[in-house]
C-alpha cells in the first residue's frame, strides 16, 4: 500500500517540478538568457499579441489566362523553330488562344505538332479563308480545374514559406472556401509591409529589349506584335522622387523565377546600396549562359511583377549560372524580394480584401479580461466544491492547482498558441476537472450512505465511477479532435486547450485527489469523511 502511494506522490511532485521549469521562460523574463532562447514556450495568439489579419482573394481566372498565354507563347515558339510562320495570335474564350497561318498545309502541320508537343490541350482547326487557315487551342477541362485547384493549395503554401523566412512565430495560413486565403501574422506591426511581402506575385522574368523599336511610338499605341511596354522604376535617393521610364522589351520571357536555386541580399554594387543576387539551378544555368552567348550587347531586361528592376548590357557569355537584380532598394526592401524570390512566385495574383490591424493595447485588455474571466470562474468553482463537499471538496480543490498547473506547462512545452477561445477552452476544462470529482464523490456518498467503510466507500467510489469519467472525457476529447481538425484560428486555439485539458483532467481526478484519500486511509484508517 504505501509503495503504491509513495510512487504516485513521486510522480505528482516529478511532474510539477517539470510543470515550473517549463512554465518558466512564458510567465517570467527572471531566467537565464541562453534557457529562455531554448526553452519551449507559450505563444500568444493575433488576439492576444496584436498583429495584422488579412483575408486575400485569389484571382483564378487570371491564374487560367496567364497558363495558357504561357502556352500560347510556347506554341509560338515551337512553329518558329519548326518553320511554321505565325501571321497573328489572338485570345480566344475558355482558355485558349488560337493562331493565324499563311494559306498552305501551314495549319495543318501546325495542328499535329501542336498535339504532340502539348498533350494538355485540345488542338483543333479553325476557319479556313483563302488569306490562311487558324488553329484553336485551349486546355483540357481536367488542366483547367487543376489550376482552380492548385491556385489555392499553392498560394498558400508559398504564402506560408514567405512568412516562415521572414521571421513570424506562428502565423495562421489558411485556405477559406474555394478563392480565400486568411493571413493571421500574430507581433507583425507593419502592416504594409505584411501586404507587400505576402500579396506580391513575384514572378521574375528575363526578357531582351527591344532596341529597334520606338518608345514614343510604342507609348502612342503602335507596339510591334511581339513587344510590350514596360516601366523602368528608379528612385532619387536625396529627394525619394520616383520616376519610371518606358521600355519597350519582348513579349516571350527567355528565363523565369522557377530555375532560381538561392537569392540573397548583398552590398556594394555601383550605387553603393542593397542588391539582389541570384543562383540558378542546373537547367536555369544553362538557359542563362545559352541566352547571354546569344545575345552579347544586346540589353537583358530583368522583370519582377511587370516592373523592370534593371536592363544591363550583356557584355559577354555568362557561364557560372548568376545574376544581380540591382535598383534603389533599401536593406529592408532587398531582404523582402529576397524571401519572395526563393518561396517561389504566386500560381495566381492575389488581392487583399480585408486587411485588419490589431493593437497590442487591445491584445492585453483582451489578455486582462481573459485572465479575470478565468480566475473568477475558478474561484466560484473552489468555493462551491468546499461548500457543497466540505474537506473532499477541498481535496478536488488541491487538484485544480495542479490541473491548471499541468494545463499551462503542456501548452508550453508544444509551443502552443494561446488565443481567446483558448482561454475560453482552460475555464472549459477547469469545470470539467471538478465534474469528474462530482461524479466520484456522489458515488462516495452513495457507498457511505449503504453503511461501507470510509476505506471501502473510497475504493468502491472510484471504481464504479472509473469508466464514466473516462467515457464522457473520451466523447469530449472525440469533438476536440474534430474541431482541431476542421476548424481554423482560434476555433483550433479552443480545441488545444480543451484537448490537452480533458487528457489532464483524466489524471488529476483519478490520480491526485485519490492518493490523497489513500494517504489519510494509510496513516491512520479514517472513521469518518466530510463529504
Amino acid at each position: 500500500m504505501w509503495k503504491s502511494i509513495t510512487g504516485r506522490i513521486t510522480l505528482i511532485v516529478v511532474l510539477t517540478a517539470v510543470s515550473i521549469i517549463i512554465l518558466a521562460p512564458s510567465l517570467t523574463d527572471r531566467v537565464p538568457a541562453g534557457w529562455k532562447d531554448r526553452m519551449p514556450k507559450i505563444n500568444l495568439g493575433l488576439d492576444l499579441q496584436g498583429g495584422v489579419f488579412l483575408r486575400l482573394a485569389v484571382e483564378i481566372d487570371k491564374a487560367i489566362e496567364n497558363t495558357s498565354m504561357r502556352y500560347a507563347d510556347d506554341a509560338r515558339a515551337v512553329c518558329r523553330e519548326k518553320a511554321l510562320p505565325v501571321l497573328a495570335f489572338q485570345k480566344v474564350a475558355d482558355g485558349g488562344f488560337s493562331l493565324r497561318f499563311p494559306p498552305g498545309d501551314f495549319a495543318s502541320r501546325a495542328q499535329a505538332t501542336l498535339k504532340e508537343e502539348f498533350p494538355s490541350l485540345d488542338v483543333s482547326l479553325g476557319e479556313v479563308k483563302a488569306e490562311g487557315a487558324t488553329v484553336i487551342a485551349r486546355m483540357k477541362p481536367a488542366e483547367i480545374q487543376a489550376i482552380r485547384t492548385n491556385a489555392v493549395v499553392q498560394g498558400v503554401e508559398t504564402i506560408r514559406n514567405r512568412i516562415d523566412q521572414f521571421g513570424v512565430r506562428e502565423p495562421q495560413i489558411v485556405a477559406e472556401g474555394e478563392d480565400r486565403i486568411v493571413v493571421q501574422l500574430p507581433g507583425v506591426k507593419d502592416q504594409q509591409r505584411a501586404i507587400e511581402l505576402v500579396g506580391k506575385t513575384a514572378l521574375l522574368e528575363f526578357k531582351l529589349v527591344d532596341d529597334g523599336a520606338s518608345v514614343e511610338e510604342a507609348l502612342k499605341g503602335n507596339v510591334p506584335e511581339d513587344d510590350q511596354v514596360l516601366y523602368q522604376k528608379s528612385v532619387d535617393p536625396q529627394s525619394g522622387r520616383v520616376t519610371k521610364t518606358p521600355i519597350v522589351v519582348k513579349k516571350r520571357a527567355l528565363l523565369t523565377g522557377d530555375t532560381i536555386k538561392t537569392a540573397k541580399v548583398n552590398f556594394g554594387n555601383q550605387g553603393g546600396g542593397a542588391h539582389v543576387s541570384l543562383s540558378f539551378d542546373t537547367r536555369g544555368a544553362k538557359v542563362f549562359d545559352r541566352v547571354t552567348a546569344e545575345n552579347v550587347k544586346r540589353r537583358l531586361a530583368i522583370v519582377l511583377d511587370d516592373t523592370i528592376y534593371s536592363a544591363p548590357v550583356i557584355q559577354e557569355r555568362i557561364s557560372g549560372g548568376e545574376a544581380q537584380i540591382t535598383g534603389s532598394f533599401t536593406p529592408e526592401e532587398a531582404s523582402d524580394l529576397a524571401i519572395v524570390l526563393r518561396a517561389g512566385s504566386l500560381p495566381a495574383p492575389v488581392k487583399v480584401i480585408q486587411n485588419v490591424s490589431i493593437g497590442p493595447s487591445l491584445g492585453l485588455d483582451s489578455i486582462n479580461k481573459g485572465v479575470r474571466a478565468a480566475l473568477i470562474g475558478a474561484l466560484l468553482v473552489v468555493a462551491f466544491m468546499a461548500f457543497y463537499y466540505r474537506f473532499a471538496g477541498l481535496v478536488a480543490d488541491f487538484a485544480l492547482v495542479f490541473n491548471i498547473l499541468f494545463l499551462l506547462a503542456g501548452m508550453a512545452a508544444f509551443s502552443a498558441t494561446l488565443t481567446l477561445p483558448g482561454i475560453a477552452g482552460i475555464i472549459l476544462a477547469i469545470g470539467m476537472a471538478v465534474d469528474s470529482n462530482v461524479l466520484i464523490f456522489e458515488r462516495i456518498r452513495e457507498e457511505i450512505r449503504g453503511k461501507k467503510s470510509v476505506r471501502a466507500a473510497i475504493d468502491a467510489g472510484y471504481d464504479k465511477a472509473f469508466w464514466t469519467v473516462v467515457d464522457s472525457h473520451v466523447t469530449t476529447l472525440i469533438t476536440a479532435v474534430i474541431l482541431f481538425q476542421f476548424g481554423t484560428g482560434p476555433i483550433k486555439g479552443f480545441a488545444v486547450t480543451l484537448s490537452m485539458g480533458v487528457a489532464i483532467n483524466l489524471f488529476t481526478a483519478l490520480v491526485c485527489t485519490r492518493v490523497v484519500f489513500d494517504y489519510l486511509n494509510a496513516k491512520k484508517p479514517m472513521q469518518a469523511l466530510s463529504i
